[in-house]
């Protein structure tokens, strides 16, 4: 008898077709279920063949068995788009709870301060009628704001030094805290740009007018309380400035809770400061409404309690009430609120890096969404909404770059106790060059023959220190990223990869000033919001001497870039690699070198406008590139931001001093290209001229631009600008506004073409810079049908004067590839009718 079914929720297993209804048995729907789960879309051969196959089937007809498959797809897509819906339900509704909680605490804060309003328009009042002139009216309202936002703690009389004296700290703690996270106890100013919603980061907030710096983040996430408040509890997994936390006392309370003694080191930014450590007492304890509570602040004389240990490269910085609560979620998932709140002794650091330790949009970016942004990304690593490829667990590749910012910390700080030491200068105090000779500091060694070797010497670190003046840290370190040519040096590259070698390297030093090469990025990894990606690098070497052939082979290094986020108030730009070999294991040996930029002053509320990063009229000239209408003028921006630089070498202990001549001299000149980049891309340095000025050596642009132009019409009889002029500047401008990408090659025997000059269109189709572009090849550009074109054609343009050139697919100085409609290719010629150059024109090109 056949039977109507509802298996698992689904809908009755009665199937239509052409108005007729199916009814299929237990046994059918079972066989049919097996097929779905191997193939959901069977093609009309697998269903003839699963008739064939299964006999209990041998009463269906193909076309009815297609439709139950078709209707099963179906009811699979609504199931999971069923199952969607809950859960952004789910998020919305505890979203919905945290805006509702933080407007109670918003209106409980109007009222207050509409009453300490009222109380010093009393106070005020009274002064006024009053016939003492003293300005104590402006002490009682700073008083009253003092008294609310930071109360003085009286402390009972209590033994610190005894589990019931800590226990009273922990308790008291745990008050501060809870007032901070869901209180009034701070003043909270909302960041910038952080807007609630299921899938943002959560609410962040900022202190205003506290003592030290403050931040407060409260989030959704999809994992249980008990694993959030794991992954909170170890910071170094997460908190990049972390350098050591060592936990040297676990107090169990009769609460079910437990109090630890904490020593925290972390790691100083730049140079010119020194490193922060922290004494502290942490509290994990439960709530009565089931939430996980981890509160902690530092142990001080005014607290009581034992006394932390001395450390003499350190300055004590002092945690105030902070933590974390953790809520659960109904459905799953947990409510987390974060409060961050330090006292880093601005005092103690230079007065131009104050900012730095005052900032809470800093601590904020550094510490707060630091940890929200981690627990959210390993809870979709959990629940398998990433997709990493390569083959790579996220779990590595989250070491590899925990690795590459921990061993750049390393080379900036230089600790005593790490075995570095400082070489002595060579009379100028802009490069430090430090020196560790443990055979333990090249991390991984033990998997590198060259640290075992009787001629190893260590690792030597060139760092530097600079203040920038209005150049934005995102927009600096996305262009050392992105035009490596502009300051690295290939020969000293070809040193570093050196290191990993298994004997040792056969060049006694290498010679800066050397030889170009090319970059290909390799994305490998990327967080959630995109704030920071993992990639490897492959240098593609030059072409060297006979001599120097055992260096003209590719080179590789993985690559850490964060903060290039331009509206991401607070955050520090970083870009940090090291080499690798093409075996690259999880466990490969990593000696970073690298950049960071950090913000001293906060960021201007007005909005960032869309900069090019076309350099080269500045670099060269002085004169500024494109600029969009409604830019922000000069005036209006004002930033200051100080560039750490910090690059690490190893070196066999005979040719300590030539390399460190070599890496003083590399760091100096990088310093220079720096300088020079930062001069073109501050907004002070650009100015309303357009066109840019052309390379030493070549014609001048005028002149280039009326060849380029001339030479179109001859060769081809039609007007290359729709509006001809003869002023010179005005061929200039039509050419360098020109919508299609033109640009111009060297074309000389027995070598390969060089690009020599691109229009705006051209640079942004290579994703390159003018003078950047000296180092792109034509052959490197077209892939493998269009250089046979190119080949096929080029007697004829050489004979003829042009040639059209079909539609094609090209790639950019970044790797990515660009299609065109159509290219022309023509002869460019100067004054005397002989061949200056190619030049080729794409029409209608676009990233694919």
């Amino acid at each position: 008898m056949a039977l109507c079914l509802h298996r698992g929720g689904e809908s009755n297993k009665n199937e239509m077709d052409n108005g007729k209804y199916v009814r299929y048995t237990p046994e059918q729907v079972e066989a049919l279920e097996r097929v779905y789960a191997e193939c959901p879309k069977p093609t009309s051969l697998r269903r003839q063949q699963l008739i064939r196959e299964c006999p209990i089937l041998s009463n269906i007809e193909p076309k009815q068995i297609k439709v139950w498959f078709q209707n099963r797809r179906c009811r699979e897509k609504q199931r999971k788009e069923a199952s969607r819906l809950q859960t952004v339900n789910r998020k919305l509704s505890a979203m919905n709870k945290l805006l509702m909680e933080e407007n109670d605490r918003l209106q409980k804060q109007v009222s207050q301060l509409v009453y300490e309003n009222g109380y010093m328009k009393q106070q005020i009042n009274t002064q006024v009628s009053s016939t003492t002139t003293d300005t104590s009216c402006e002490s009682v309202v700073v008083s009253a704001q003092q008294q609310r936002k930071n109360p003085t703690p009286q402390h009972p009389e209590r033994d610190a030094n005894n589990p019931a004296g800590l226990l009273a700290i922990a308790e008291e703690t745990l008050a501060v805290f809870l007032g901070k996270a869901t209180g009034t106890a701070v003043d909270w100013v909302q960041m910038i740009g952080m807007k609630p919603g299921p899938d943002s980061i959560g609410i962040v907030a900022v202190s205003r007018n506290c003592s030290g710096v403050a931040a407060r983040a409260c989030g959704l996430v999809s994992l249980e309380p008990t694993k959030v408040a794991e992954i909170l509890k170890d910071r170094p997994s997460w908190y990049r400035d972390c350098r050591c936390l060592n936990i040297l006392s676990v107090i169990p309370t009769g609460n079910g809770g437990t109090i630890e003694l904490i020593y925290l080191q972390t790691y100083a930014p730049t140079t010119l400061a020194s490193a922060r450590d922290f004494w502290t007492l942490r509290y994990t304890t439960s709530l009565e409404d089931g939430s996980l509570v981890i509160c902690e602040r530092s142990l001080t004389p005014a607290t009581g309690g034992p006394t932390g240990p001395p450390a003499t490269s350190f300055v004590r910085a002092e945690m105030l009430p902070s933590g974390y609560l953790i809520r659960p979620c109904e459905g799953g998932g947990s409510m987390i609120h974060i409060v961050d709140h330090i006292d880093l002794d601005a005092w103690s650091v230079p007065e131009v890096l104050r900012p730095l330790y005052e900032s809470s949009k800093i601590l904020a970016q550094k510490m707060t969404m630091a940890a929200l942004r981690h627990i959210r990304q390993i809870a979709q690593e959990t629940s398998g909404e990433i997709q990493y490829t390569g083959g790579r667990q996220p779990a590595v590749l989250r070491a590899l770059s925990q690795r590459l910012c921990r061993g750049f910390n390393d080379a900036v700080n230089g600790f005593v106790d790490d075995g570095w030491t400082i070489m002595d200068s060579d009379g100028v105090e802009d490069v430090t060059i430090a020196i560790n000779s443990s055979s333990s500091k090249f991390l991984g060694s033990q998997y590198n023959t060259l640290s075992i070797l009787p001629t190893f010497g260590g690792v030597l670190c060139a760092r530097a220190s600079m203040l920038l003046q209005n150049v934005p840290p995102p927009l600096l370190v996305r262009f050392l990223r992105e035009h490596r040519s502009e300051w690295a040096d290939y020969g000293v590259d070809a040193y570093s990869a050196a290191s990993l070698k298994a004997s040792p390297y056969a060049v006694p030093c290498a010679r800066p000033g050397g030889f170009p090469s090319s970059q290909v990025i390799l994305p490998l990894a990327q967080t959630v919001e995109h704030e920071e990606f993992l990639e490897v690098v492959r240098l593609e070497g030059p072409a060297f001497s006979p001599e120097d052939i055992a260096l003209s082979r590719d080179m590789y290094l993985l690559q850490l870039c964060s903060g290039v986020d331009e509206n991401a108030a607070g955050a520090c730009a970083q870009l940090v690699f090291a080499p690798i070999d093409e075996s690259f294991g999880d466990d490969a040996p990593l000696l970073p070198s690298g950049f960071r930029v950090i913000p001293l002053e906060p960021k201007s509320d007005v909005p960032a406008a869309t900069r090019t990063l076309d350099l080269a009229s500045t670099l060269e000239a002085g004169t500024g590139g494109t600029r969009p209408a409604g830019e922000i003028e000069a005036s209006n921006y004002n930033h200051r931001s100080v560039l750490t630089i910090a690059f690490q070498f190893t070196f066999e202990s005979h040719y300590r001093d030539n390399v460190a001549a070599m890496a003083r001299q590399y760091v100096r000149s990088i310093v220079g290209s720096v300088q020079r980049v930062a001069m073109a891309i501050a907004p002070s340095r650009l100015s309303s001229q357009l066109t840019p000025k052309p390379f030493p050596g070549s014609p001048e642009a005028v002149t280039l631009a009326r060849w380029i132009s001339r030479s179109y019409r001859v060769h081809t009889g039609g007007d290359l600008f729709q509006v001809d002029s003869q002023a010179g500047d005005a061929i200039l401008k039509q050419l360098w506004h020109h919508g299609d990408a033109i640009m111009c090659c060297s074309v000389k025997m027995n070598a390969s073409a060089v690009f020599t000059f691109a229009n705006q269109a051209g640079l942004d189709m290579l994703e390159t810079t003018l003078l950047a572009l000296q180092d792109i090849m034509l052959d490197k550009i077209l892939d493998e049908s269009g250089r046979k074109v190119l080949l096929s054609e080029f007697s004829k343009i050489m004979q003829q004067g042009f040639a059209y050139l079909p539609a094609g697919i090209c790639v950019s100085s970044m790797g990515r590839p660009v299609s065109y409609e159509q290219a022309i290719a023509w002869k460019v010629l100067n004054d005397d009718d002989s061949n200056h150059c190619l030049a080729f024109m794409f029409i209608n090109w676009s990233f694919v």
